[in-house]
């Protein structure tokens, strides 16, 4: 299922529309504040899909019948990049655990590449919802590769929720493709180009060199 933010208006789009302006980007603090703002919108929609429970509240004048997340989700960040967009999901989802995964691009003399783990750790996944975070998805090879890592090893998510700021029509493609039936596919934009190396145009140039300085 794909959910794409930007076929309505909202204030997303403002955020959107900072993280992609070359101006802004100059400024790293508010290029980390967008991608945290937008990663609050997404916990924001992303929770209108989730279990609640009714809960007896005790206030000051009595008691109040109040719905409450059921389960808290597992955020899982692909670093770098998915530092900053997963600190806006923590602010929502207070509670949650999380997991983190390292990836990035081995190349090979012919100019082809595979998508390598450098770094994961996770708590246990088994029948609870998973959020994998990644603010740009090119190819979609880094999430399923994560996937990969993640479920033989820490078990197996009830719903799993891939989010991202910006993809590319390959990217979502593929991931439609390959990804477990049932699985949310949330993003704010769709561009239609990948370059030859596999960045997304007119996307937004490198996340995490954007946010943390150049690697």
């Amino acid at each position: 299922m794909i959910h794409i933010l930007d076929i309505h208006n909202s204030i997303a789009n403002d955020f959107l529309a900072e993280l992609r302006d070359i101006e802004i980007q100059k400024d790293r603090m508010r290029f980390r504040k967008n991608l945290e703002r937008m990663g609050e919108i997404f916990a924001y929609e992303i929770s209108k899909t989730m279990e609640y429970e009714e809960k007896e509240i005790v206030s000051s004048f009595g008691i109040s019948k109040c719905s409450v997340l059921k389960h808290q989700p597992v955020l899982c960040p692909i670093m770098r990049a998915g530092l900053a967009f997963h600190q806006g999901f923590l602010n929502f989802f207070d509670k949650a655990e999380s997991a983190f995964i390292s990836t990035y691009r081995k190349h090979e003399k012919d100019g082809s590449f595979e998508i390598a783990l450098d770094y994961m750790s996770s708590p246990n996944l088994e029948d609870k919802t998973l959020i994998l975070l990644d603010p740009m998805i090119a190819t979609g090879l880094s999430i399923t590769s994560s996937l990969k890592g993640l479920r033989p090893n820490y078990g197996e998510p009830a719903k799993i929720h891939v989010v991202s700021v910006i993809s590319s029509v390959m990217g979502i493609d593929y991931l439609k493709k390959n990804l477990p039936i049932g699985t949310h596919i949330w993003t704010t934009a769709i561009d239609q180009e990948l370059t030859a190396q596999a960045y997304i145009v007119p996307g937004l140039g490198d996340a995490g060199d954007l946010a943390y300085g150049e690697k």
